[in-house]
């Protein structure tokens, strides 16, 4: 740990998109926003894709920006984004079309038609993967059986962040922590599934070689950097999943943490050394991810602040701007526990008036139906840390021991709200920070590419010795109990 480096980490979510500058002075990381821009669905006549072109254009202004900062030299740049969502190559490299949303409905009634060609226990069996009907595995079977003339042609298929590094360097290679999302590749035998792909009649030679996290994609194209006014640069591969770049900047010291990426998506697991494939956790729909140090994060996918910010848009849409922080004081004032949602119900899923949905579902379900903006705010708050004792148990059963403490990191843990919800809801001390765990994975991981970094361990050490940490205890409010049991009782009619 002795060698300053500074580091461009792209970090892109499924609503916004940021260019941060981190900095390494052998054993402190720091960061800074260079540039930030919105990043969400466009929906066209024949579905909701990504403006792919607008992503690239501003992680090009952020390297630019980047590249004007006095006294940096640029050391590397490394992009990580969400999962499953992937772009198409013609023979001659060039993009067929602008990538699909995974929020898109063409991949409606893809699972059973999945499971008409290969049984889902198969299925799972070489993937490891959580069975969600927007996963790649499923957007691919929805254009080979719709005859997509996209999928005729393609020559080569690139998931989001392997797309846009192969825009700057050329070279045409796929991130192990993204591509294990595509629920196409097999996490015990570490390549991708060919037996299942040619089952399902999805072209087996577009999909690319992988490399591991914490390597070098290669250097920046000389017109990239011409463009930009710098010296070309190398593009290194963080976890380019961003969940995956999120846990590994988790503060944690032993092996039986417990962690939730809080986000639009809530991903919630632990760490483990080999994938754990088994009749239980297919049970439970619980996932295989690649991760850092060919580490494997065992976790679930859950809706994470995906209904509150769904509300706000509404809200907004309607004339009223509303602050997170005025949102969340609402909710705080709210009668607490009155109605349970599980945010995992398919009324959720879509883009939409999400406030109607949510009282629309009490009133099916029987319950008090929260009318005020603070009473919808808390129940879709108070439901989801509900989901997060769900799945945790859940977790601890099939692993056979318990997991303490419970890390929250990433964005959503702005909201203090929730992560007090979160300890009284599954009665675990909730460790929350850093907020950006994303960008710091990102920028840590490209340390560790570069030979500065040698472990995860060390790696954890620099963020606990970086950025501060805070502490959440349960309240011991019995009302929890009754809630948790209503929503055991909405997921059996869900």
């Amino acid at each position: 740990m002795s060698k300053g480096l500074d580091l461009v980490a792209i970090d892109l979510g499924a609503s916004s998109g940021r260019a941060m500058l981190g900095q390494f002075d052998g054993n402190r990381v720091s960061l800074r926003e260079l540039h930030r821009f919105s990043n969400g669905p466009v929906r066209l006549p024949d579905g909701i894709h990504w403006d792919v072109l607008g992503i690239w254009s501003d992680l090009l202004q952020g390297l630019a920006i980047a590249a004007r900062e006095p006294s940096v030299e640029l050391a590397g740049v490394g992009i990580d984004t969400w999962g499953v969502d992937f772009g198409l190559l013609d023979r001659s490299g060039a993009l067929i079309g602008n990538p699909y949303h995974y929020r898109d409905s063409r991949t409606d009634g893809m699972l059973e038609a999945a499971f008409e060609r290969v049984p889902r226990a198969q299925i799972f069996g070489q993937t490891g993967i959580q069975f969600m009907e927007f996963n790649t595995l499923f957007q691919l079977l929805s254009m080979v059986l719709n005859k997509s003339p996209e999928i005729e042609i393609a020559e080569n298929l690139l998931m989001m962040p392997d797309l846009l590094n192969y825009w700057l360097t050329g070279r045409k290679v796929g991130e192990f922590s993204i591509c294990t999302t595509s629920q196409c590749y097999d996490t015990l035998k570490k390549d991708w599934s060919w037996t299942l792909l040619d089952a399902l009649g999805i072209p087996s030679d577009i999909f690319p070689e992988v490399i591991p996290a914490a390597s070098v994609v290669g250097q920046m194209l000389p017109s990239i950097a011409q463009d930009l006014g710098m010296t070309p640069i190398p593009v290194l591969a963080p976890a380019c999943h961003d969940t995956g770049s999120a846990v590994a900047a988790v503060p944690a010291t032993g092996a039986d943490f417990v962690y939730v990426s809080c986000g639009t998506w809530s991903l919630m697991g632990t760490e483990l050394s080999e994938p754990l494939v088994n009749d239980d956790s297919l049970r439970l729909s619980l996932t295989n991810e690649g991760g850092v140090c060919d580490t494997f994060r065992f976790l679930k996918n859950i809706t994470g602040l995906w209904l509150v910010q769904e509300c706000r848009r509404q809200w907004t849409l309607e004339g009223e701007e509303l602050s997170w922080d005025g949102l969340t004081m609402m909710a705080y004032k709210a009668e607490p526990l009155r109605s349970v949602v599980d945010p995992d119900c398919s009324d959720f899923l879509r883009p939409g008036d999400m406030p109607s949905r949510i009282r629309a579902y009490c009133e099916r379900t029987g319950q008090s139906v929260p009318e005020s903006k603070g009473a919808i705010i808390r129940c879709a708050l108070e439901g989801l840390a509900l989901k997060y004792r769900w799945v945790l148990e859940g977790i601890e059963d099939v692993l056979g021991r318990r997991l303490s403490p419970l890390h929250l990191v990433g964005g959503g843990i702005k909201n203090r709200l929730l992560c007090q919800f979160a300890a009284d809801a599954t009665g675990r001390e909730v460790v929350a920070g850093p907020v950006e765990a994303t960008a710091i994975g990102n920028t840590l991981t490209q340390v560790m590419a570069l030979g500065e970094l040698d472990s995860l361990a060390d790696l954890r050490q620099v963020v606990r010795d970086s950025f501060e940490i805070v502490h959440y205890e349960p309240s011991g409010d019995p009302r929890w109990e009754d809630a948790y049991t209503k929503l055991g009782d909405l997921m059996a009619e869900c």
